[in-house]
């Protein structure tokens, strides 16, 4: 979850999350280094008077800065469509949940147990307990074991809607009449706040996802109970 006055990502808890911010840092070094080179020649032409004959016309220069930033995109560039393929890549998933979008709310079905579906609706202020972050609890949290593949499918029933968890760098749209579908891998047990991301009514704002990554042994425990009520 982020924190106050926090200005980097949050902490990975999947491996395409660790892969996202690698990503992420990996770039940041390359836009930085052609930020202080830019910089640098600006303030070399404030501060000398003096002017290079050869750079006022030359081939050679002209090729070079023509070439160097086609390399430094394709740098970029490459990364970049690994990570779009990986995001896309959906492996063997051990568990399929469908999350459905409502205003303002959030229902699941764990579509491998047919008895299993709930709504999720965010914890007024009032009846938070402490601990509880105000407007990020739910009533009813999305119960999940970790180090499991995990395949979500996503719609609307109503307008459009994004289920997101940063943590998780997990991010895919709710559209009304289509099933849209993302995986991950949670790596750690916790808890794993999210928000609709898509603007999407007067109480946008209040529609907060909550996943609760528990071991294998847990979850197995979980779903006995739920199935017997």
């Amino acid at each position: 979850m982020a924190t106050w006055a926090q200005l980097g990502l949050q902490d990975a808890s999947s491996p395409l999350m660790e892969e996202l911010v690698y990503f992420h840092d990996y770039t940041l070094i390359i836009l930085t280094l052609i930020i202080i080179l830019v910089f640098y020649g600006l303030l070399s032409l404030l501060s000398s008077s003096f002017t290079n004959r050869f750079f006022l016309e030359g081939q050679e220069l002209e090729t070079i800065w023509t070439i160097v930033p086609a390399l430094i995109l394709i740098f970029i560039a490459f990364p970049s469509l690994q990570l779009l393929y990986l995001m896309d890549e959906v492996n063997n998933p051990f568990l399929t949940i469908k999350a459905i979008g409502h205003q303002w709310y959030w229902s699941y079905e764990y579509t491998d147990y047919h008895e299993i579906e709930f709504d999720s609706y965010m914890v007024p202020t009032s009846d938070l307990e402490i601990g509880q972050p105000r407007l990020l609890e739910v009533d009813n949290r999305l119960v999940l074991p970790f180090q499991n593949p995990i395949r979500i499918l996503v719609s609307s029933a109503d307008v459009l809607h994004s289920w997101a968890v940063p943590s998780l760098g997990v991010k895919m749209d709710a559209v009304p009449g289509r099933l849209n579908q993302t995986s991950f891998l949670i790596n750690r047990t916790g808890l794993f706040y999210g928000q609709c991301s898509e603007i999407c009514g007067a109480n946008h704002s209040f529609m907060p996802i909550v996943i609760e990554s528990v071991p294998f042994e847990n979850f197995e425990n979980w779903i006995t109970q739920n199935i017997e009520e």
